[in-house]
């Protein structure tokens, strides 16, 4: 079938796993050497993962990760690569790679249940608030993380962030870059539960399982009714400001102070 075709390619990448069971298809990140740090090639096979999990088949999706972190955003050693190339084009992901993913995951009409160990920054965490019900372990932790290298935001967290916390709270997570613990998550309404750390999987799996047998249209009605009207307009917008602040001397410098471990300083171009 189709969906057995594109899961094939998905396992030869390894980046990122693909499996439906009993109508809960999971999606897993498996690039854990890197902390499931988003290149090119995850990016791609995330986007063929989700699009799979569009199948009649499917009934509920779980989304999780291998390893201690779900997702630390961008590969930055990848970015760099990109702008040593060419910075106009560095940020040509959020549109080719990023949005596709996050608009896949918003035309899900199914429950998504997204299981977080760990940290959960930038983009990870725009994917994570793409779906529906998220479960946290106590040593979770979560960040937007990109003003820290002189970008403003993608993956629809201008607007899953605003929605999540109101314009206030989420102005100060994304400008201040603060890490934002477990507790402080499921206080805030990011999460939907925290467990120990060693239940996040089964604890999401569990869940996710009810719904996979849950009523499935009634469910598709409960998203319909609920459903980002803004998002669309926020990821291009996203994504043109992306593609500006990719280009000024405070982003490359901040990713190459990232990426020697030292402390970057900021002149505001």
């Amino acid at each position: 079938t189709q969906v057995r075709s594109r899961l094939s390619r998905l396992d030869e990448r390894m980046t990122v796993r693909f499996d439906v069971t009993d109508g809960l298809a999971t999606i897993t990140l498996a690039r854990s050497e890197a902390h499931n740090a988003l290149d090119v090639a995850t990016k791609v096979a995330l986007a063929e993962a989700v699009q799979s999990a569009a199948a009649p088949e499917v009934r509920a999706v779980l989304i999780t990760a291998e390893g201690k972190n779900f997702c630390v955003g961008q590969d930055l050693g990848e970015h760099v690569t990109a702008l040593e190339a060419d910075p106009a084009t560095a940020m040509d992901t959020v549109g080719e790679h990023y949005n596709p993913v996050i608009r896949g995951l918003a035309a899900l009409e199914v429950p998504i249940v997204v299981a977080i160990p760990g940290a959960c920054v930038g983009a990870g965490l725009g994917i994570a608030l793409a779906g529906d019900i998220r479960v946290a372990g106590t040593r979770s932790s979560f960040a937007t993380a990109f003003t820290g290298i002189a970008l403003a935001s993608d993956s629809g967290l201008s607007c899953s962030l605003v929605e999540a916390l109101g314009s206030s709270r989420a102005a100060g997570f994304m400008l201040l870059g603060d890490k934002v613990t477990a507790a402080q998550a499921l206080d805030w309404g990011l999460v939907h539960r925290v467990v120990d750390d060693g239940d996040v999987l089964e604890t999401a799996h569990t869940l996710a399982a009810s719904l996979a047998a849950g009523p499935t249209q009634a469910y598709r009605q409960v998203k319909s009714l609920i459903a980002r009207s803004g998002l669309s307009d926020a990821l291009d917008r996203e994504a043109q400001a992306q593609t500006a602040l990719g280009q000024t001397a405070d982003h490359r410098a901040a990713v190459d102070a990232f990426l020697n471990k030292t402390r970057a300083s900021f002149v505001g171009m």
